[in-house]
């Protein structure tokens, strides 16, 4: 798997998100819980369609690979977004490795083969951040412009999914333009595997993405891909042990 795809979970900056003090979400990705016992690897592959000034759509692709071992660890890498043309596999970025017994991060960046670790003060969320939206969670209070839609169940990647369509519509008054808006979420989650496993996003003005879950298997990473290569030097303040 590392070979392949040098292992990583998919959209680090989702999981940042759930992190105190730490960047916030960029992006809707797919955020991958550190809970114990479900190991997994995959791969998510992300679709993204954006619309230029003068009106063309530009469509952009990336992949990621996820894995969490039965500890709860998470190995994830971020890629960049490439043409939708392009044949090759997107460099790595950034490889981020957490592990929730000790709430050690570790950012590693392996063109420059440097890193650096820090501790959060707090256990991250153990569900993803966009659980209020699925048939699981308690939803946002509706108004006359937002309608939750259950979509049911269905099989992906040999686990159940219940999904959830979240519709908003934009008044033309409020959204800059001639004619009222709609904008549609979908979210797809597995509760074996605490996961979101298809995530959609569409918005007319600005475009859509959606990001899948593929690729799943449900074996106990290699015990490597939580640990620091050799060669890399890490930055930054001296981590200090776990309260």
């Amino acid at each position: 798997m590392r070979a392949k795809y040098a292992l990583t979970i998919a959209s680090w900056l989702a999981f940042l998100s759930a992190i105190p003090g730490a960047l916030a979400q960029g992006s809707r990705g797919i955020f991958v819980t550190p809970i114990a016992n479900q190991p997994f690897m995959a791969v998510v592959d992300e679709q993204r369609t954006s619309f230029q000034p003068d009106g063309t759509a530009l469509a952009m692709k990336t992949i990621h690979a996820i894995a969490r071992s039965t500890q709860g660890q998470i190995y994830n890498e971020s890629r960049p977004l490439v043409p939708a043309s392009f044949s090759g596999t997107p460099p790595i970025r950034v490889m981020h490795i957490y592990d929730p017994q000790t709430r050690l991060n570790t950012f590693l960046y392996p063109q420059q083969k440097t890193g650096w670790q820090g501790r959060t003060p707090h256990p991250p969320s153990t569900v993803p951040p966009d659980l209020y939206a699925t048939p699981t969670a308690n939803s946002l209070p509706s108004n006359q412009f937002t309608k939750d839609e259950d979509l049911g169940t269905q099989t992906m990647e040999g686990v159940t999914v219940h999904g959830v369509r979240e519709t908003q519509i934009i008044p033309a008054a409020q959204n800059g333009t001639a004619k009222e808006v709609t904008v549609t979420d979908e979210y797809w989650y597995s509760d074996e595997l605490r996961l979101n496993m298809l995530v959609k996003h569409n918005d007319p003005r600005t475009g859509s993405v959606t990001t899948t879950v593929t690729q799943v298997t449900r074996t106990e990473p290699d015990a490597a891909i939580f640990e620091i290569p050799s060669g890399y030097k890490l930055d930054g303040p001296a981590v200090q042990a776990a309260p």
